[in-house]
């Protein structure tokens, strides 16, 4: 019964917009906004099984080597600059100016050393990632609890023992929160690197489509990557359910006691 409550919970307002946009375009004899119904049709015909393995998977792989990359890179370096007050007052004035700088405005800059391929896609896809996935990660490691700190000093737990049973489990949450959002802009930043010398995935496909003016294929693609979105998030919320179960049931076991 509580499952059923919860995907009621998470479909109802999807439901409800695809609901509102299909009533809404009904009839639409707009070249640039065709009806939902024309779109839903031409789905299948568009996305087959050949574009699926040329272009989506493609996409997702670069996707996930991206944020893979910007997780070990972003948890490695925030660990180091949240324990150390002096790396940290060095690094962060050099933190704040690449943290300012877009990555899209990187990519000509990391096409001249990474070349077209996959690789750079997936720098592209990092650079950006990695910065909530860093931040995060420095935040949780400063807030690990005092009095925590001091237990472990006392018994004499230092080091790689330290790391592993105090700060990374007590900076988990925050840094499943900076994964999250990392997802997020990973996704955006896989259909923008896309775009620039590529010769396959989904912002590749989309601009194509857009460029010999099949609209209603453009907006398959769009649709896909909502779809695809929506699927990454409910599968990472998924994994931090179970990652993070015993945080999970000691806030919930907290509220109840309150």
């Amino acid at each position: 019964m509580r499952l059923l409550r919860q995907l009621v919970l998470v479909l109802a307002l999807p439901v409800l917009l695809v609901a509102v946009w299909w009533v809404a375009s009904d009839g639409s004899q707009d070249v640039y906004r065709p009806p939902l119904r024309t779109i839903v049709e031409v789905f299948p015909e568009v996305w087959t099984a050949e574009r699926w393995t040329g272009d989506v998977l493609p996409s997702v792989l670069r996707l996930a080597a991206g944020v893979v990359l910007a997780a070990v890179v972003g948890i490695a370096l925030g660990t180091v600059i949240g324990s150390y007050r002096r790396v940290r007052a060095v690094c962060e004035p050099v933190l704040e100016f690449l943290r300012a700088v877009p990555p899209p405005v990187l990519v000509p800059v990391i096409m001249l050393f990474a070349g077209i391929g996959d690789t750079m896609k997936i720098v592209v896809i990092a650079s950006g990632c990695v910065w909530p996935v860093l931040l995060n990660t420095v935040e949780g490691v400063r807030a690990v609890d005092s009095v925590m700190s001091e237990t472990a000093r006392s018994y004499g737990i230092t080091g790689v023992a330290r790391l592993r049973g105090l700060v990374l489990p007590s900076a988990s949450p925050q840094i499943f929160a900076g994964l999250r959002q990392a997802l997020s802009i990973g996704i955006i930043l896989m259909v923008i690197s896309e775009m620039f010398a590529a010769s396959n995935g989904l912002g590749f496909t989309i601009v194509q489509f857009q460029r010999s003016f099949a609209i209603p294929d453009m907006w398959t693609g769009i649709l896909l990557l909502g779809l695809l979105g929506f699927v990454l998030s409910v599968l990472f919320q998924s994994a931090e359910r179970r990652v993070l179960a015993w945080y999970h049931g000691l806030r919930d076991a907290t509220r109840g006691s309150s």
